[in-house]
Parts: C-alpha cells; sequence; structure tokens
C-alpha cells in the first residue's frame, strides 16, 4: 500500500510536466475536480438551504398558524372553557385555545382592505401561537376591549398608523331567514402591528373574544371554533383526528396539513429534485477521472511494464491509480465542502446584499418569510461525501484494472 501511495505522488507530479501530453491529461483531472468541487459545495448550500426553509416553517409559520382547529359549521360551539381545558388535557396536546373567526373588511380614510378577523381569548391565545413574537405596539395577551391588532401589509394599504381609528365591516346574517343583512360596522383603535413577513402580513386582524361575541352576538360561552397546539407537527392530521372524538360538538376538524401542507410537500419535493440533480453533476464529474486516468495509463505504459518486470503486483499496480483517481476525488470534495459550508454560513448575508445593490426582494410578499434562511445539518454533509467517494471509487475501477493488463514483453519490445 506504501509503494502504490509513493507511485501514485510520483505520477502526479511526472503529470504536471508540461509537454502537450502530460498537459492535456493534467487539465482533464483538474477539470474532473474542478467539476466535483462544485457540485459538493452547490448541494451543501441547497441543502442548507431548504433545511432552512423547513426549519423556519417549523418554528415561524407554524407556530402562528394553526396547528389543529375545530370550527362549527353550523351554530356556534357553547361553553368553550370547559372543553378548551377538556383539549387540553390530552396527552399529544400542548395547549387549547378558543376562537371566533369570521371574514371583513377593513376602513380607514375610504380605504378598504379585506381582513381575516380573529377573536381571541388573550389569557390563552399566547399558549397556542407565537403572534406576540412578531407584533409591534400592543400584543394580543394585552388587547384591550377597544383595539385591535393588523397586519402591517393591511396597514400598509390603509396608509393607517399605530393609534387610528379603524372602521370594520362585517357581515350579519339574519338566523330568520337566508337573507343577509347590511355589515355591521365597528370602530376599533390600531394599537399593535404585526410584521411577520408574507402572506399572513396581508390577511390577519385580531381582536379581543369579548368585543368579538358582542359585534356578532354571541352569548359570553359561545364560540366558533378551538385551536390546538400539538407536541408533533407532523403528526397534526393524525392527533387532530384522535383528539376530536372527546368533544361531542359537530365541527370540521382541520390541521396545518390542509392550509400549508402543499407547502411542506414543495420543499420535500425541491429537497429530492436537488439531490438528484446535483448528485447527477457530481456523477459527471467523478466519471472524468475514467477519462484522465485512461489517458494516464496509455502514456504510462513503459512505467508500467518496467514495474512489472521489476515485480510489481498486478494489486499494487490497481492500487496505484485507483489513489490517483481518489486523490483528485478527496481534493475536489475538501475544497468543496470548505466553499460550500462557508457560502451556506453567510448564504442569509448574501442574499441580503443582493437584494439592496438590485432593489428587489424575490421572497418579499410570496413567501412566509422574506429573507433566505439556512441551516447546515452533518447528515447531508455525511452523505454528500460518501456518495461523491463511492462513485469516484466505481470510476477508477476500470482504468486501475487496465493498467493491470499491460503486457511488458510487448511495450517494452517496442
Amino acid at each position: 500500500m506504501l509503494l502504490s501511495a509513493f507511485l501514485s505522488k510520483r505520477f502526479r507530479a511526472y503529470s504536471g510536466h508540461k509537454d502537450e501530453k502530460n498537459g492535456f491529461v493534467s487539465f482533464i483531472a483538474k477539470a474532473s475536480t474542478i467539476g466535483i468541487l462544485l457540485g459538493v459545495a452547490v448541494l451543501i448550500v441547497a441543502l442548507s438551504v431548504i433545511n432552512g426553509f423547513e426549519q423556519q416553517l417549523v418554528h415561524r409559520l407554524l407556530s402562528v398558524v394553526p396547528q389543529v382547529e375545530y370550527v362549527a359549521p353550523n351554530k356556534p360551539i357553547d361553553d368553550w372553557q370547559n372543553k378548551v381545558k377538556q383539549l387540553a388535557e390530552q396527552p399529544q396536546v400542548e395547549a387549547a385555545a378558543p376562537f371566533i373567526a369570521v371574514n371583513g373588511m377593513a376602513q380607514y380614510k375610504g380605504e378598504l382592505k379585506a381582513i381575516e378577523l380573529r377573536g381571541v381569548d388573550t389569557s390563552l391565545e399566547s399558549h397556542v401561537s407565537a403572534i406576540n413574537q412578531f407584533t409591534k405596539g400592543t400584543l394580543v395577551n394585552q388587547l384591550a376591549n377597544d383595539e385591535i391588532i393588523l397586519g402591517q401589509q393591511i396597514v400598509k394599504q390603509l396608509n393607517a398608523q399605530e393609534g387610528d381609528s379603524i372602521t370594520l365591516l362585517l357581515p350579519q346574517i339574519n338566523n330568520n331567514s337566508s337573507s343577509i343583512l347590511a355589515p355591521k360596522r365597528v370602530t376599533l383603535t390600531l394599537s399593535g402591528i404585526i410584521r411577520m413577513g408574507g402572506p399572513i402580513d396581508n390577511t390577519a386582524a385580531f381582536i379581543s373574544l369579548t368585543k368579538a361575541q358582542q359585534v356578532l352576538g354571541y352569548e359570553q360561552g359561545q364560540v366558533t371554533g378551538l385551536r390546538l397546539k400539538v407536541n408533533d407537527v407532523f403528526s397534526a392530521h393524525a392527533i387532530a383526528m384522535k383528539v376530536g372524538q372527546s368533544i361531542p360538538d359537530y365541527v370540521y376538524v382541520s390541521s396545518w396539513f390542509r392550509t400549508q401542507g402543499s407547502l411542506y410537500q414543495d420543499i420535500q419535493m425541491v429537497r429530492t429534485i436537488v439531490y438528484i440533480v446535483v448528485f447527477l453533476i457530481i456523477a459527471v464529474a467523478s466519471f472524468n477521472i475514467v477519462s484522465s486516468l485512461v489517458m494516464e495509463v496509455r502514456e504510462k505504459q513503459g512505467n508500467i511494464a518496467i514495474l512489472k518486470t521489476m515485480g510489481a503486483k498486478d494489486s499494487t499496480i490497481l492500487a496505484t491509480f485507483v489513489m490517483q483517481g481518489l486523490t483528485q476525488a478527496f481534493i475536489g470534495v475538501l475544497l468543496g465542502c470548505f466553499v460550500g459550508v462557508v457560502l451556506a454560513i453567510n448564504i442569509s448575508e448574501i442574499f441580503r446584499w443582493c437584494s439592496q445593490l438590485f432593489g428587489e426582494n424575490p421572497l418579499q410578499g410570496a413567501y412566509f418569510i422574506e429573507f433566505l434562511p439556512s441551516k447546515l445539518v452533518l447528515k447531508d454533509i455525511g452523505i454528500t461525501v460518501l456518495v461523491t467517494f463511492t462513485l469516484a471509487i466505481i470510476a477508477t475501477i476500470y482504468p486501475a484494472w487496465q493498467a493491470t493488463r499491460v503486457d511488458p514483453a510487448k511495450v517494452l519490445g517496442n
């Protein structure tokens, strides 16, 4: 093995000589190394960004949007206090809270904006939602009866500011017939602004549960839905179906998979595509090693013949060229990991700098975040290195085997 390592080093040094043939072989070898470098670096950066999106999905979006909801389709849910307590006692439920949800319009000085209004219990909502982390001004658990919190895109479209009086236009339904009455108007003070980024800022509005009951004509113990925070967000649908059997009301069962599931599936699909595409790039770069080694074997036939006449075994010749190919792969993987890790750590700052340079943020308003997240996972780096070396070993076997088939009599006779 030591002899093979020494010969491999000598052959690489000889290939670096600047004659025409050796120069071309050296160029092909360096091209394959650069290809592996780029493939490894791109894969590490891409997977880090995908992991970042998944992390933000769980810790940012799913901490705000309802993980599990039970919504009454016809009549309100009565005695919500006991039912919230009953749901919170379930083993897979961390917290439960009531809400009243209704679609309406927000109006300020002639400007109108559609909103999704939620009346929430100020003492329980913070247990099921992290919306306070993204709120400037009055927090949800500090809402007074005459105050409202709106998303920043709503506030921006209305040209309003904290302290302004916002008029809400809310639907009224006549219980005696199917006719729809004129919208109910209520004026509240804008006391807080949600600055989360993404679609939530464009629709979210919060008032106290007591105010929502007063405005919409519900009794004190009546709500339109119950919301849960579960201990495993990726099992939310199964938990929702199981836990929902503990309440007697006729309700629609909903989990975040229905509202945000397509986003999670898109992230997983992109992860799969990245794996396939980049591993194909690495495979092409790895098999460039075949070309460089085949040409090197042809050039080194005389050296191989002399080594054989001196008693070198086929296994020694085989190991020599395998090591030479693996050295190219090792250099590419090592530099690729370094470049990929550095870029992955700084990709958020690079994206912010590019957005400021070009004056446009492609993520603004399109996703639930407006920056490019990144999360390095050692497992992804390990898989990348393992697969790259596996492909490199496969690529070196054929030319190394061809080297063992060199006939010293024919080569030295010519």
